[in-house]
């Protein structure tokens, strides 16, 4: 079937195993997930299915947020609480003036080295698979933003904090890195993931309730791209943009946007560049009136 689900993610299975668990549910073998939540982690992870995978990307582009628990003094060869400590050193006295100043410091755009234990692949091997082999090879720092950076709590060792980032953000990297500027380390102890772009925790579905109700847990392709603005079409237009044909509308401002037809239906996604719009990926094609 054709849609999004909005999985609620349990800690203990990695994003491949719920796309399998799915994929025999729903009896597809065209699936794939918004962006990789690691195995210990749990909250949402939206789930394409069918046709619906077109649109895959803006998930992965999509903000991200989480709440997330970092314990401090010491360190794993994972980034969290599953791996092996390999550094221990003295914890500082916390304050939550100096938690919130350090919390100012890792807010903005700033440069991130990738995890060894993450999805990413290097030369066609993911940097997890290379780690369990005691292999470690050379990574880039990549550019990341974090929007938001909310203290909501502290203990002596240990502080909880919500996070709203970009893309390609390693919550578990951040972690040890404000750990580090705090003159200890530590490691994530804690991460559930509250929203993905347009899907959030509240409106997510377990795997039970999705295997029991797939049409009614399945959101509409269109959520997908809930932040694009949508450019309402006549007859005639969608007809002509959604079989290839650039149409020229005025007082339409450069940019991408959500088509839809005259009777509010998601037809796809276009652009339009010097006044004139044109399909990117169209999903229904519009039959032009015989009066036209």
């Amino acid at each position: 079937m054709d849609g999004i689900f909005n999985v609620l993610k349990p800690p203990g299975m990695t994003s491949h195993d719920v796309i399998g668990f799915l994929r025999r549910a729903l009896q597809t073998k065209k699936i794939g997930h918004g962006g990789t939540l690691d195995p210990d982690a749990a909250g949402v992870l939206p789930v394409f299915a069918g046709t619906a995978t077109r649109l895959l990307e803006f998930a992965v582009e999509g903000r991200k947020q989480y709440i997330a628990e970092f314990t401090l003094g010491q360190q794993t060869d994972t980034g969290d609480d599953s791996g092996r400590v390999i550094k221990e050193l003295p914890v500082p006295q916390l304050t939550q003036a100096g938690l919130e100043a350090l919390l100012a410091r890792f807010t903005g755009p700033q440069l991130q080295l990738p995890p060894m234990y993450s999805a990413l692949k290097v030369n066609g091997h993911k940097l997890y698979e290379l780690a369990r082999r005691g292999v470690e090879v050379e990574r880039r720092p990549r550019p990341i933003e974090i929007y938001k950076l909310e203290l909501l709590h502290f203990t002596p060792a240990s502080f909880t904090v919500a996070v709203e980032c970009s893309k390609g953000t390693y919550i578990r990297v951040l972690g040890e890195d404000m750990a580090a500027a705090l003159g200890t380390c530590g490691t994530m102890s804690f991460l559930l993931r509250t929203q993905v772009g347009a899907y959030t925790l509240n409106q997510s579905h377990t795997l039970q309730e999705i295997a029991a109700d797939p049409e009614g847990c399945a959101a509409a392709p269109v959520t997908a791209v809930a932040h694009l603005p949508r450019l309402p079409l006549s007859a005639r237009q969608a007809a002509r943009i959604t079989n290839g044909v650039r149409t020229t509308m005025a007082g339409v401002a450069a940019g991408q946007y959500v088509l839809l037809g005259p009777a509010e239906e998601f037809l796809g996604i276009g652009r339009c560049l010097e006044g004139r719009v044109q399909a990117e990926k169209i999903f229904a094609h519009y039959k032009m009136p015989e009066d036209c």
